[in-house]
């Protein structure tokens, strides 16, 4: 290993830029194929930006033995070896976003040490399981920006140590029940930018770790009002551009002072059933984001009014 070190070293390849371990390759056009030859053997990170480069290899990682990072962005990628990782012993983070990958081989990232996977902005329309080994020690997760128009429950159930799953900006109109069960790490969960309509009592039952929760830009109607009783560590919560137009009695209970939450631009409806919301951002006006954009869809007299600002008998509250 030693010799294989020092032959290349101080290598760079052509229009890089080589600090210590870390190579970075910026807006290179010109770049068709992974630069094997001009990478300094003792490479730890190597970041691509917008090469031409379309396919990778297995064999390509004997050249960077201790490659812990790789970030290849806007690339033309639109396939992978399943044997792709076979020679990355050392590698923990791997970056495709920006490629044209579709669909991926069975064993593609079975590699024990990868723990940080990124494919955003792919096109990237189903997520198999076969994907990983059952023994992975996968901690972040970023499919957004696919097609993904479901996501199977065995497909989550073997990424038992996510902490981190990124799921926006695909197609997905339910998470089957269950889905989640076996995510007991998870901190960050987003599903915004997809087109779920409604969540079950129990979706986020087996999570009690999660701290942030992105379900902004869907079409979510109503809400169980036990969906969040389990969630004591929930500091953020974003249900924005939504079809809202209540929230259900309790939903809130039992936050504390840190946890923020952002409900604009649903269309809320200011009647009887809108008492637990009114009261709520009245008495935790600093958790609200935007409290001012928190306005009435209807009925049309209260159209366009702040919904904190309200009166209880404009409510139809007053006995």
């Amino acid at each position: 290993i030693n010799s294989l070190c020092n032959r290349g070293v101080h290598a760079c390849p052509h229009r890089c830029s080589c600090s210590g371990s870390e190579v970075e390759c910026a807006d290179v056009s010109n770049m068709t194929s992974f630069p094997v030859d001009g990478l300094p053997s003792n490479t730890t990170v190597l970041s691509i930006w917008s090469a031409q480069i379309s396919s990778l290899e297995a064999g390509y990682f004997n050249a960077v033995p201790f490659l812990n990072r790789l970030q290849l962005y806007a690339g033309l990628l639109d396939n992978l070896p399943s044997d792709l990782l076979r020679n990355a012993s050392r590698l923990s983070s791997l970056d495709l976003t920006g490629n044209r990958l579709i669909r991926l081989p069975l064993g593609v990232f079975r590699q024990k040490s990868l723990r940080d996977l990124v494919l955003k902005n792919n096109r990237i329309e189903e997520a198999e399981a076969g994907w990983f080994d059952e023994n992975n020690s996968l901690t972040r997760l970023d499919l957004s920006g696919n097609r993904l128009s479901d996501i199977p429950v065995s497909f989550l159930h073997k990424l038992q140590h996510l902490e981190h799953l990124d799921l926006s900006d695909n197609k997905l109109e339910a998470l089957q029940p269950d889905a989640l069960k076996n995510l007991h790490h998870l901190d960050v969960l987003n599903l915004a930018g997809n087109k779920l309509s409604a969540l079950t009592p129990t979706t986020f039952s087996h999570n009690p770790k999660i701290s942030r929760l992105f379900l902004q830009e869907n079409q979510l109607r109503d809400l169980p009002p036990s969906l969040l009783s389990g969630l004591r560590r929930l500091q953020l919560l974003l249900l924005n551009q939504n079809r809202l137009r209540h929230l259900p009695a309790g939903l809130l209970d039992d936050r504390d002072s840190s946890f923020q939450l952002i409900l604009a631009i649903n269309p809320w409806l200011c009647d009887g059933k809108m008492e637990y919301l009114w009261r709520w951002l009245n008495e935790h006006p600093q958790s609200v984001f935007y409290l001012e954009e928190v306005t009435c869809a209807g009925p049309e007299a209260l159209k366009n009014r702040q919904v904190a600002s309200l009166t209880e008998s404009e409510l139809g509250l007053v006995r």
